[in-house]
């Protein structure tokens, strides 16, 4: 990170995957994070997770990380809560105001507080929320039931969290994106939030608040963090040895071998500028 320091002002970080793995920061991230800082650079952390910015700041805390070594948190699930909240498109205006929350552990919290009623059935609802799954004890196939009912009343569907896979002590999981993506699969129409759709970087661009071509986007996963940086005409980096670790065969810390790398950028839908082991100086 020491030499890109000197070619771009401002940076947008992912999270789980760079800064830390859920459960503890990676070696060297929190002082990487300090050091672009002490050069005087701009930096905005930039998630899917689809809670509220202070509940990712009280994790950020808890992983080691100065809160003040960033400007702005930026979450899907916050995007999500005021898009919803203030009616944002025509999408979010013809939701309604009864939701059915798939939810991890129940929680609701992050759309709580903007004049939505909460049901328990989805025939009751007036659109569906995806906020989070309960896996691996719940996969994909066992919210099927609850599917086919919001595809039966055509239910419009949010999508507060787009990752695909997530982060856990025994490996990747499914994360809340696959629910979604099944969705459509069906015929649904699903609104996301987060990244690499496009609206999220907005907010990011306006903390960083530096010119485009001398912002830097950097994440563990080709289809949302260099994607996205690709959609909206930023540079990235990838973090090797994130979710693409198997793929690349790899650990964290290392890069792949040159024949690996190419086999895996051919089949790619984006492709990053730079190639990183690690978020270290």
């Amino acid at each position: 990170m020491a030499r890109l320091a000197e070619a771009f002002d401002g940076f947008i970080l992912d999270q789980w995957g760079v800064l830390h793995d859920g459960t503890r920061s990676y070696a060297g991230a929190a002082e990487c994070l300090a050091r672009l800082r002490s050069c005087g650079k701009r930096i905005v952390v930039l998630s899917n997770s689809g809670k509220r910015e202070d509940y990712n700041l009280d994790l950020m805390r808890r992983m080691g990380f100065a809160t003040d070594l960033f400007d702005r948190f930026v979450s899907a699930g916050e995007d999500a809560r005021h898009a919803i909240g203030a009616r944002t498109t025509a999408f979010h205006r013809a939701l309604g105001t009864r939701c059915f929350a798939f939810t991890r552990d129940a929680d609701r919290a992050v759309l709580e507080g903007i004049g939505l009623e909460f049901v328990d059935r989805v025939e009751d609802a007036q659109f569906l929320a995806v906020l989070g799954t309960d896996s691996p004890r719940r996969l994909v196939v066992d919210y099927a039931a609850e599917l086919r009912i919001g595809i039966e009343r055509r239910l419009l569907m949010i999508c507060a969290n787009p990752d695909l896979w997530r982060f856990a002590p025994d490996g990747m999981i499914e994360a809340p994106g696959v629910l979604a993506r099944g969705y459509e699969e069906l015929g649904g129409q699903v609104f996301y939030h987060g990244k690499p759709h496009p609206a999220i970087y907005a907010s990011c661009l306006d903390a960083l608040g530096c010119p485009r071509e001398r912002v830097l986007a950097l994440g563990d996963s080709i289809e949302h963090d260099i994607l996205g940086a690709n959609r909206v005409a930023v540079r990235s980096a990838l973090v090797a040895g994130g979710v693409h670790a198997s793929a690349l065969a790899l650990a964290w810390g290392q890069l792949p071998t040159a024949e690996v790398w190419r086999g895996f950028a051919a089949d790619a839908v984006a492709r990053p500028d730079y190639l990183l082991p690690a978020f270290v100086w």
